[in-house]
């Protein structure tokens, strides 16, 4: 900057121009309060067979108002894989439309199918790269490598496990699942384990509740079915 008679300056135009930041005004600011949120449990547990992801169904305004009770929270990706919902609805869903998306996409460009590692790390670079809300989903899938199951935090940390646990009732559901899997369990024991460690959360966390949805991934595809009551497969 430079003087200029009449106390006013002159800006270099060669001058790199700083923003200036500054709080953003309370009536623009999101209202978390009337953001939809899923608030939520999801599980995911890898067996020799397949993949097991389970979910609860609510759906809450700032965590408590329940919105809505039917919200299917697992949504199929991939011919062989499924990815939840977890966080604000809006950010979750766009998402999944946008992973699903690219997924697709490069598999056309390739002309060969993404394995769930390749997927796991693209949904872990739209998490950390895109406008998404609060999320952290759960991908599970099966490919030629076997049964994966994988954590995708809102940083785009993505980790794999045997089994995994996200959402507002992960504590709740973790317990359970901590002292029942077992790296033999089959896919009808994976399923009432799942049942088992949503409930278990159900009870306590007020973000989770209203029934259960069931995703079984395989070699053969992806099944989702929903359940009004977690109870119904314990």
């Amino acid at each position: 900057m430079t003087d200029i008679p009449g106390g006013r300056t002159s800006r270099d135009p060669y001058e790199p121009e700083l923003a200036s930041f500054r709080e953003t005004d309370d009536q623009t600011a999101p209202d978390a309060d009337s953001v939809a949120k899923t608030g939520t449990t999801t599980v995911g547990i890898t067996t020799e067979d397949g993949v097991v992801v389970g979910t609860d169904r609510r759906a809450s305004l700032g965590g408590r108002f329940v919105s809505n009770k039917n919200v299917v929270k697992v949504e199929q990706i991939h011919p062989t894989a499924v990815l939840t919902l977890v966080g604000s609805v809006g950010g979750a869903q766009s998402f999944v439309r946008s992973l699903r998306a690219e997924a697709s996409l490069t598999e056309k460009r390739r002309d060969e199918p993404l394995s769930i590692d390749a997927l796991a790390t693209l949904a872990g670079n739209f998490a950390r790269g895109g406008p998404f809300f609060a999320i952290n989903p759960i991908l599970g899938g099966v490919d030629d490598e076997g049964s994966h199951v994988y954590s995708i935090d809102p940083a785009g940390g993505v980790m794999a496990d045997d089994y995994t646990v996200t959402g507002s009732g992960m504590q709740l559901a973790h317990g359970t699942l901590e002292g029942e899997y077992d790296p033999a369990i089959s896919i009808g024991e994976a399923e009432t384990l799942a049942a088992r460690a949503v409930h278990a959360a159900t009870e306590r966390d007020t973000g989770s509740g209203n029934g259960l949805v069931l995703a079984t991934v395989t070699e053969d595809g992806v099944d989702i079915e929903e359940y009004d009551d977690a109870e119904e497969l314990l």
